[in-house]
């Protein structure tokens, strides 16, 4: 039996969606062999829309992997710099293990890490360690069926940490607006979200059903994302999702420089707001950075994409 090629990256959707074009060239490297991603199972409907994946092998996170039978070939660190990582690999059992170098395991060949790279680069080139090429903007995930609400202007107001969530009544100031010129906007975000996305919808006009927070699975957020007519969001997994189907974006960033988890910069149809601080990114409070970007400028970036003809 052929043995698999295990790969980690037991993170989020943005994390999944910036590691697509690595996974793609290490699927190439491969043709012979079956590639196991080892992610969150609530991923398992994203997971799915990637061609270079055959299986998803649930991992919740760190500590949590277990080792596939037959005993892969090769276990790729996707996850992170180690040690802990390189550890729950190596426990796998493989005997090849590919990962970044870390001073904690001296014995680990592989590139340094550099914490200025972009995320994107940061995989492509760990797998260009071996001789493979990978395609820097090979992001996209393949076209889905048109959601009910094809057309929409998405809001999405969460993120995973409050520094990178952009205040509530600044997102409700941009739905209410949007709404009053006569566009149609849909409030999406998890099952944790849904509060938070009925604060922003309350006293807009928008009806119940215009507030999906909650009520989609991953396939149709995905779908949602796709067949929009633009996304507005923070830094999240969903500003992923528009840059994969290729929807026009507005990204508000806060802690975190563009450069490093942005869309690639030449993708004009996706508009990246940044006041140019840079900060923690889990920390328990809307980052300074974030708040300098106010609710008329954001209105003002989203005309200016809006009346941009860029082919989709």
């Amino acid at each position: 039996m052929t043995r698999p090629v295990l790969v980690l990256r037991a993170l989020g959707v943005g994390d999944l969606l910036t590691a697509v074009p690595a996974l793609r060239a290490l699927r190439r490297a491969a043709p012979g062999r079956r590639v196991l991603l080892a992610a969150p199972e609530g991923l398992a409907e994203l997971v799915a829309m990637i061609d270079a994946v055959d299986e998803l092998w649930p991992t919740a996170g760190l500590g949590a992997l277990r080792a596939p039978a037959p005993v892969p070939e090769l276990a790729v660190n996707l996850h992170g710099s180690g040690p802990q990582s390189i550890d729950d690999l190596r426990a796998t059992g493989a005997p090849g293990l590919l990962s970044h170098r870390h001073p904690e395991r001296p014995d680990v060949d592989g590139p340094p890490w550099r914490d200025e790279l972009h995320e994107v680069d940061r995989w492509c080139r760990l797998v260009e360690y071996t001789g493979v090429t990978a395609d820097r903007g090979d992001l996209g995930l393949p076209p889905v069926a048109p959601h009910a609400e094809a057309g929409a202007i998405v809001v999405h107001p969460g993120a995973a940490y409050p520094a990178r969530r952009w205040p509530a009544s600044r997102f409700h100031r941009v739905v209410r607006e949007l709404h009053r010129r006569g566009h149609r906007v849909v409030v999406t975000g998890g099952p944790s979200e849904r509060g938070l996305a009925a604060a922003v919808a309350r006293g807009t006009g928008l009806g119940a059903g215009q507030v999906l927070a909650g009520r989609t699975g991953l396939a149709e957020l995905a779908a949602v994302v796709a067949s929009a007519r633009l996304v507005i969001c923070g830094d999240t997994g969903v500003g992923h999702l528009a840059t994969a189907f290729g929807t026009p974006s507005v990204l508000l960033f806060g802690p975190t420089p563009p450069k490093r988890w942005g869309p690639p910069p030449e993708r004009t149809r996706h508009r990246v707001m940044w006041a140019g601080d840079v900060g923690d990114p889990l920390g328990d409070r809307p980052d300074p950075g974030l708040l300098l970007l106010h609710p008329d400028r954001v209105l003002a970036v989203v005309d200016e994409v809006l009346a941009s003809p860029v082919p989709r």
